[in-house]
Order: structure tokens, then sequence, then C-alpha cells
């Protein structure tokens, strides 16, 4: 719109007005949005409190290869988020969960021709 007249005002002035709605809804978004934090590492002994086992226990889950792990110069680290996934990794489901998810997949995957 280099060319800006009279004629050509009203439609200049809803592409302006949706610009700014969007801009709006971008910057509404970003500051709801919640700060990433850097990632927290711990060491063994720090992992072993976390995860309420003692140290040697801790490295025979990572000798087994069921803990990641970050070496560095001979010692150990864990990356917060990685003992919350293993940890997250072991839940059950409830029986109303699991009930949830049969149902939901049994609608899903319903076959309309009457034959099973």
């Amino acid at each position: 719109m280099a060319n800006l007249t009279f004629d050509n005002l009203p439609q200049a002035v809803a592409t302006l007005t949706e610009k700014v709605s969007e801009l709006t809804r971008l910057i509404t978004e970003k500051q709801e949005r919640p700060k990433e934090e850097p990632e927290t590492f711990l060491n063994i002994k720090e992992t072993a409190e976390f995860l309420r086992v003692t140290i040697p226990t801790v490295y025979s889950k990572v000798s087994r290869g069921d803990l990641s792990v970050i070496k560095r110069n001979g010692r150990l680290y864990f990356a917060k988020s990685d003992l919350l996934a293993y940890l997250m990794s072991g839940r059950v489901k409830s029986n109303e969960e699991v009930e949830r998810e049969a149902n939901e997949y049994l609608t899903k995957n319903k076959k309309g021709d009457g034959k099973y």
C-alpha cells in the first residue's frame, strides 16, 4: 500500500487492524508462556537423595542402562528432567484411565460393517 488514497483507506485500515490484532495475540501468548529454566544437573549423591535410593543402587541402575548419565572427568551427572522421566515411566495407570483409553480405542476402531 505504497500509494494510500482516500478510496483505498478502508482496506488499509482493515489490514492494519488485522496486523495489530495478530501482534497483540503474539505478545500475549509470549507473556503467558512460562519461562524455560535451564536444565538442572545432579551429582551422584544428589541423585540418590532425589530418587530416595542408596548411592550403590544409582551405580547399579547406571550400569544396567536404566538411568541416563553424563560422564565428565570421571564424575557422573544426571539431568533432573531425565530422572523425572525415569520416575514417570514406572507410573501405573488408574482403572479409570485404563477404562477411558479402552473406550477411546473401541470408539476409534469401531467397524461400520457389523463384522468383527
